[in-house]
């Protein structure tokens, strides 16, 4: 041994160099890592340990214009489970089933299909006492979030005007999805640091708080909104009727006070809920308005200046021959001769139609036009539809008479309600609006005031004159409308359906200072007579008296009191 290495003592040296060289070399890196560039394994490791979990923002309320909750956000616990992590404790699975409270051998088959996978949910939206009562069992792989789930107080009341929200919180119906992102919170973010098995082992800080969503306050009155579903859904079941909607508009501020259809659906319980339930159809639904139109036709004949009040129409015998077309009028008049608040009074077409052809269809169309008829309301609702208000480049004598009274045209219940509602505000179109409005906004002009005014005198007459609808008479109050009943058009095809009628009632009141519209459709009554004037006045009548007396509106057509009879009495003297 000393024989070689004497004959080569260079390699000695560079091994030992290269020992040595190598040793300094790894006390360089152990230097540098933890003392010059400590970051790199602070970072590696916090990628390996160190997770942001996302923190839940918190839904905005929604309330009616009174402060009242209609959706609320409420803490809930969702269970998910890491099926590779439960594959070594299958012993607790049956445990974990009773506990979920679902069936032992699905949630077997389950987890074992999924067992690559290291994320599904085992259950949504469970309360947190019921989720923390399965943390509690502690088995493996299965662990718990934190989330929020929507919940409406008032249930199928104001299903359809405010919507709902998925199982990730996100608006898909209603206001709920038209202010989604006005709702919507922002998520924060918690860092944590877990094991490999992505076990929680501290909890370090809050990075970013949650911001909470804003608050929104709808136009509706609750109150009303009650009042309205009551009375609408007692109406169809009376007339057995398809369906139905109802309106209430404050004529002054354009907000939607009201707005309730049949069938509705519980929004808390979706679960058996069919589509049809879910539609709005109070702006998804249109039909031809019928005779609801005739005040609007009229608007335009007195504002064309070729007719007054005192003018006099033939109505006799009740029918009209344009082409192959006839004309007739449903119910026998008082007269062969009407003055325009009796062709109103007795609903005549023919009195209707005699007057379009004199001032012209391009006249009643843009009186129409300008009320909002064919129009968008500018609400921005989902679903909503903008019907057909149609323009011919000639108007022909049948296209002309048709949309005089009715036909030929399709509206919404809430396009009806709002042309209502500016004959009611001296003819001044106020934008309509189902958010709360503070300050009145900016009205247009749609219809002469001297107009709008003797129109809502002819109105009134349409209701309180001997031959007028007084089912729709309001008690101690004077009121305005007009009662219209549709056939319904037959659905991929021309023509209408036998025996399928939409009953109408479009009506404002009080007349001493109109305040509030109303529109009532019900759909296809099956049972004692489909006239508008028969089954939707009588809803009118008990949903604006209601809406006025909720209101606190002074009535404006009192008896005499009692009390001014007997003082007109001489009261007897006493004993002296």
């Amino acid at each position: 041994m000393k024989l070689e290495g004497a004959l080569y003592p260079w390699r000695f040296r560079v091994v030992i160099g290269l020992l040595a060289l190598m040793v300094g070399a790894i006390c360089w890196r152990i230097i540098d890592l933890q003392v010059v560039d400590r970051d790199f394994l602070k970072g590696q490791g916090d990628a390996r340990s160190l997770r942001h979990i996302p923190i839940p923002a918190h839904r905005g309320l929604i309330t009616d214009r009174n402060g009242e909750p209609l959706a609320v956000s409420t803490p809930v616990t969702t269970l998910w489970a890491n099926p590779k992590e439960m594959q070594a404790s299958k012993e607790r699975w049956p445990q974990l089933a009773a506990a979920l409270g679902q069936n032992p051998q699905q949630l077997v088959e389950r987890l074992t299909q999924q067992a690559n996978k290291e994320f599904i949910y085992l259950v949504r939206g469970l309360t947190p006492e019921q989720g923390q009562h399965v943390l509690d069992l502690k088995v493996p792989g299965v662990y718990g979030l934190e989330e929020f789930r929507r919940f409406y107080p008032a249930g199928d009341v104001t299903a359809h005007m405010v919507g709902f929200t998925d199982l990730d919180d996100h608006g898909r119906e209603g206001v709920e999805l038209a202010y989604d992102e006005w709702l919507a919170g922002v998520p924060g973010k918690r860092q944590v640091i877990k094991d490999r098995r992505g076990r929680l082992i501290k909890d370090i800080q809050v990075t970013k708080n949650a911001k909470a969503g804003k608050t929104l306050a709808l136009s509706i009155d609750l109150r009303l909104q009650y009042l309205a579903t009551r009375e609408l859904r007692n109406a169809i079941a009376e007339q057995e009727a398809k369906a139905g909607s109802l309106v209430i508009m404050d004529v002054k501020t354009g907000e939607v006070l009201a707005m309730v259809n049949q069938p509705t659906y519980n929004p808390n319980n979706r679960r058996s809920m069919f589509p049809a339930a879910m539609r709005n159809r109070a702006i998804i639904d249109v039909f031809e308005p019928g005779s609801t139109v005739k005040p609007i036709s009229m608007s335009a004949a007195l504002q064309s200046g070729r007719w007054k009040v005192t003018d006099k129409v033939e109505v006799y015998p009740g029918s009209l021959q344009i082409g192959r077309y006839t004309i007739k009028d449903v119910s026998r008049s008082e007269g062969p001769i009407l003055d325009l608040t009796g062709i109103l009074i007795n609903s005549s077409n023919v009195g209707m139609s005699k007057i379009a052809f004199d001032i012209g269809g391009e006249a009643i169309y843009r009186v129409m036009s300008q009320v909002g008829l064919g129009q968008y309301t500018g609400l921005g609702f989902p679903g909503e539809r903008v019907g057909n208000l149609p323009n011919h480049r000639e108007w022909r004598k049948a296209e002309t008479a048709t949309l005089s009274y009715g036909y030929g045209v399709s509206v919404t219940a809430l396009q009806l309600v709002h042309a209502y509602a500016a004959l009611a505000n001296d003819g001044k179109m106020v934008p309509l609006s189902i958010l709360k409005v503070d300050k009145a906004p900016e009205a247009v002009q749609a219809i002469p005031k001297e107009t709008a005014e003797t129109v809502q005198g002819m109105l009134q007459q349409v209701i309180e004159a001997p031959r007028g609808v007084f089912r729709a008479q309001v008690p101690f109050y004077h009121v305005g409308g007009k009662s219209g009943t549709a056939r319904k058009a037959t659905v991929g095809s021309k023509g209408y359906t036998e025996n399928a009628y939409r009953s109408l009632f479009a009506g404002f009141g009080p007349m001493s200072d109109p305040r509030y519209a109303i529109v009532v459709v019900i759909d296809e009554p099956s049972k004692g007579g489909y006239f508008g004037g028969l089954v939707s006045a009588p809803v009118f009548s008990k949903v604006m008296s209601g809406t006025l007396r909720l209101m606190n509106v002074p009535p404006d057509n009192l008896p005499p009191s009692s009390t001014q009879q007997a003082s007109a009495v001489p009261a007897k003297g006493g004993r002296g």
